[in-house]
C-alpha cells in the first residue's frame, strides 16, 4: 500500500515539474528567443514562434502527465491503452493546431511582406482560395490519422469524399469551367485591368475593370458594366488594344470615280490627312489603290494615332477631311448607279 502512495506522490511531482518547465518553455519563447527575432528583418521568424508557443509549452506539460500516469504499476492494459489513445489525439491536435496557426500566419504575412512587391497580382487573388484548401487538405490529413489509431477503416471515408467530389464536381462543371480559365487568364494575362479589349465572338469591347476567379468585367463606352465568364473568354478571340502601347493605326476607305487621276487623288487624301493635328505626322500616311469596284476605285487610307481611346472619334474626323479636300479638289466620290432598259417587242 505504502508502494502505492509513493508511486502516486512521484507521478505527482512529476506533473508539477512539467507544469513548471511547460512555464519555463513559455518564459524561453517569449523573452529569449523573441528577442532574437525581432532582430531580424522579415516577420517571417514571429509568425513560426506564436504559431509553436501555446502547442509546444503544452506538449511539455502532457508529456510529463502522461509520463506520470504511465508509470504507475497498478494499472491494467486497458487502461493504459485509453490514456495512450488519449494522449495520442492531444498530441494530434497540438500538431493540429501548431500547423493551422502556421499556415494562417504564413499567409498573412505573405499578403503584408511579398504580395504587394511582386509584379503579377496573381497571389493576391489567389492567396484566400490557397489558405482554404490548405486548411482543407489538414483537417482531412486530422481525421484520417485520428481514425486510423482506432482502428477505424478509412477507405470507405475516402471512397465516400471521392464520390461526394464527383458530384459536386458534375454539379458545377460550369462554376468549375470558369473558375479554370479565371486561373488561365490570371496566368497568361492576355490583358489586365485597364486594358482595353474586344471579344470578337460576343461582339463586345471597352475597359477590363475587373478580372475575378469566375468572370471578368468589362465597362463598355456606354458606361455599361458587362460580366462575362471566363470560359466564354477563354474559348474566344480577345483583341487588346492597349499592347504592346496605345498607339494605333486607324483606317477609312475611299472611293473615287473611274477615270480620276490615281495619284491627284492619292495625293489629295494623304494632304488632307496630314495637315490635321491629331495625327502622327512622323509615321507612315498611306493612300492604298486596293480594288477596282463596281462603280468606283477604292481606296484604303490609313495613318497612326497617340491613343487608341480617340479611334471613333479620329475615324469621324478622317473621313471628314479627306471628303472636304475630294470635294474641293473636283474628285467625285461616286455611288452605285443602275442602267436598266426596255426592250419594247413590235406589234405583230
Amino acid at each position: 500500500m505504502n508502494e502505492t502512495f509513493i508511486e502516486i506522490g512521484t507521478s505527482l511531482l512529476i506533473i508539477i515539474l512539467a507544469w513548471a518547465l511547460s512555464w519555463i518553455s513559455k518564459y524561453f519563447l517569449s523573452n529569449i528567443i523573441r528577442r532574437l527575432t525581432k532582430r531580424t528583418q522579415t516577420q517571417l521568424d514571429d509568425v513560426i514562434l506564436r504559431a509553436v508557443d501555446f502547442p509546444f509549452r503544452t506538449a511539455v506539460f502532457l508529456g510529463g502527465v502522461e509520463f506520470a500516469l504511465l508509470r504507475l504499476s497498478f494499472l491494467t492494459d486497458a487502461i493504459r491503452t485509453g490514456i495512450e489513445n488519449t494522449f495520442f489525439v492531444l498530441y494530434s491536435l497540438l500538431i493540429f493546431l501548431f500547423i493551422y496557426r502556421l499556415i494562417g500566419g504564413i499567409f498573412q504575412w505573405y499578403g503584408i511582406e511579398i504580395a504587394h512587391k511582386t509584379e503579377t497580382t496573381l497571389d493576391d487573388k489567389f492567396l484566400e482560395l490557397f489558405r482554404r484548401i490548405a486548411y482543407l487538405i489538414l483537417v482531412m490529413v486530422f481525421v484520417v490519422i485520428v481514425l486510423g489509431q482506432f482502428g477505424i477503416e478509412v477507405s470507405a471515408l475516402v471512397t465516400t469524399l471521392g464520390i461526394g467530389s464527383l458530384a459536386i464536381a458534375l454539379a458545377a462543371q460550369e462554376t468549375l469551367g470558369d473558375m479554370f480559365s479565371g486561373f488561365t487568364i490570371m496566368v497568361d494575362q492576355p490583358f489586365k485591368v485597364g486594358d482595353r479589349v474586344e471579344l470578337l465572338d460576343i461582339n463586345t469591347w471597352g475597359d477590363v475593370v475587373d478580372i475575378g476567379l469566375r468572370s471578368t468585367r468589362i465597362l463598355t463606352r456606354d458606361n455599361r458594366t458587362v460580366t462575362v465568364p471566363n470560359s466564354v473568354i477563354g474559348k474566344g478571340l480577345i483583341v487588346n488594344y492597349s499592347e504592346p502601347s496605345t498607339r494605333y493605326r486607324v483606317q477609312t476607305h475611299v472611293g473615287v470615280a473611274y477615270g480620276t487621276d490615281i495619284e491627284k487623288a492619292r495625293q489629295v487624301m494623304i494632304e488632307a490627312i496630314r495637315a490635321q493635328d491629331w495625327v502622327m505626322k512622323d509615321q507612315l500616311i498611306e493612300a492604298l489603290f486596293l480594288e477596282f469596284g463596281e462603280s468606283s476605285l477604292n481606296f484604303r487610307v490609313r495613318c497612326w494615332i497617340e491613343h487608341y481611346v480617340e479611334t471613333r472619334r479620329i475615324i469621324d474626323k478622317m473621313n471628314t477631311a479627306i471628303y472636304i479636300a475630294l470635294n474641293e479638289n473636283d474628285i467625285q466620290i461616286p455611288f452605285p448607279q443602275r442602267e436598266i432598259r426596255l426592250l419594247s417587242q413590235p406589234n405583230e
